[in-house]
């Protein structure tokens, strides 16, 4: 059975999306507070997490950051702030969505539900494996063991952002809006903000260790740029 860990202080909001996730079929485990919440990851290894950025003790950013040193688990972040600080620090530490509170129980079974079939996938479910090898100059892409390495040397991607990457070399020189890279990473099944690309592609960028690989193309979108063998 899949199992979702739900991180937040306030019982009505565990209780809800329990009530909504366990008759899909979930296992539902719960922690109140960012120290319960690293040992019950560490403990139950859930597929996906739940994660309130508001958390006594630990906070939900920490608790992220720590937890991406051991694990690339899904992690949806749930924030109670308009403010696209906490977003953006929520994506850059390793979050890989993110739903802003108040919300739509049935919006975010959805996304868990996205989420879940891209995993099971092994891929995103918008990208078709026309190659499952995909090498250039200075980026090798291994579409079926999911693995990336830059000069040689490994690259450890989430799973948005394997497919992120993935889906821009597989247009190599070609620029894709951030509404295409949406389609062919969520497959029409984001409902957030459009920025969430950007903040994924600056990620990727760092990991990559290499500014000119992947290019802004103002007002269009993103270009990948490598020498092909």
């Amino acid at each position: 059975m899949t199992k979702i860990l739900v991180i937040d202080d306030e019982p009505s909001i565990t209780k809800l999306v329990g009530a909504y996730l366990e008759p899909e079929g979930y296992e539902v485990y719960t922690a109140a507070d960012g120290n319960a919440g690293l040992k019950a990851a560490r403990a139950f290894k859930p597929d996906l997490i739940i994660l309130d950025v508001m958390l006594p003790g630990m906070d939900g950013i920490e608790l992220l950051s720590r937890l991406r040193r051991e694990s690339d688990v899904y992690v949806i972040m749930l924030t109670a702030k308009t403010e696209e600080t906490d977003k953006i620090v929520g994506l850059s530490v390793g979050a890989d969505d993110y739903v802003t509170k108040p919300f739509s129980p049935r919006e975010l079974v959805a996304r868990v539900k996205a989420a879940l079939r891209r995993i099971e996938a092994g891929a995103g479910s918008g990208i078709r494996e026309a190659r499952s090898v995909l090498s250039f100059k200075h980026v090798h892409i291994d579409a079926g063991a999911r693995k990336v390495s830059v000069d040689d040397n490994p690259v450890e991607l989430t799973a948005i952002e394997f497919d992120l990457l993935k889906a821009l070399a597989e247009n190599r020189g070609r620029v894709l809006s951030r509404e295409q890279l949406l389609e062919k990473v969520w497959g029409g099944e984001y409902f957030g903000e459009i920025r969430v690309v950007d903040v994924h592609l600056g990620h990727i960028r760092q990991k990559l260790g290499r500014d000119d690989l992947i290019v802004t193309v103002r007002g269009v979108g993103y270009r990948f740029e490598d020498e092909s063998l």
